[in-house]
């Protein structure tokens, strides 16, 4: 994106120990950021930044029509050295969600959302760290949306089977290339990663296991990662996670039950 940015920063004495404002202008016109929204645009966004009483605080908007207005703020304090909590807010207004029935009818719905994280992160003596948190996302669907539209992908499949005919398959393809292929389309989530450093005084291993558990439709994923550092630049990375629920459930219907990945990054 073409953007314009600048930065103010300015410490103090006191409850309030540091002030950032970065305003950001963001134009949108024909040929110059046209694919976020509504052209012929000037679009002003904002972050604020306070470290107030050793709680660190972030306030952030944007505004101009391309998008219809939208704030948000989160903030992170340690309540002792090895507790933290953390949240976020986010507010959309006038935010138009589409959806789709098991007929194939698509709906547009407007509302304000409202969405929210509250989590906290843990470390013990022996250098295990826990993050757990709760997310709710107001743009997302409900179990009822999404039983939906995995109903009418099947229909659409059914139909391709028995005459060739994919036009329903189509349908709910572009009806996908919307919120449904976000990478948690739902509601409701509970996140829990337990990590531990170099263990069996293992230098530079940390082995890790990371839930996702969405609440609405009872199906999980969870995955096992083994990251080692122990080479000058370079990181290795083998993942894997596996993914459970019944079907018309979001975890349930992926394309796949598992996958299994190795990254390898060198820095230079």
């Amino acid at each position: 994106f073409v953007v314009a940015s600048a930065d103010y920063i300015k410490s103090f004495d006191g409850p309030l120990r540091t002030f950032s404002f970065t305003p950001v202008l963001m134009p949108v016109y024909e040929h110059i950021n046209d694919d976020f929204g509504k052209v012929d645009r000037l679009n002003f966004a904002g972050k604020t930044y306070f470290l107030l009483y050793d709680t660190d605080i972030d306030l952030i908007f944007l505004t101009g029509g391309s998008k219809t207005n939208r704030y948000g703020m989160d903030f992170s304090r340690n309540i002792t050295s090895n507790f933290e909590i953390h949240g976020e807010l986010a507010f959309i207004n006038d935010y138009e969600k589409r959806f789709i029935n098991s007929d194939g009818t698509v709906f547009d719905k407007e509302y304000d959302a409202t969405s929210y994280l509250l989590g906290l992160r843990y470390l013990t003596k022996s250098d295990t760290t826990y993050i757990f948190e709760y997310f709710h996302d107001a743009t997302g669907f409900a179990e009822s949306e999404m039983t939906d539209y995995f109903s009418f992908i099947n229909k659409g499949y059914d139909t391709y089977l028995t005459s060739g005919d994919d036009s329903l398959l189509k349908e709910a393809s572009n009806a996908a290339g919307g919120s449904y292929n976000r990478k948690n389309p739902m509601r409701d989530y509970l996140y829990l990663r337990v990590s531990q450093k170099e263990p069996f005084d293992i230098l530079y291993f940390t082995p890790s296991l990371t839930g996702i558990f969405n609440i609405n439709d009872g199906s999980f994923s969870i995955g096992p990662e083994l990251l080692y550092t122990g080479v000058k630049n370079l990181e290795l990375r083998l993942r894997t996670t596996f993914l459970i629920g019944d079907s018309y459930t979001e975890y349930g219907e992926k394309l796949n039950d598992f996958w299994i990945g190795l990254r390898v990054r060198y820095y230079f």
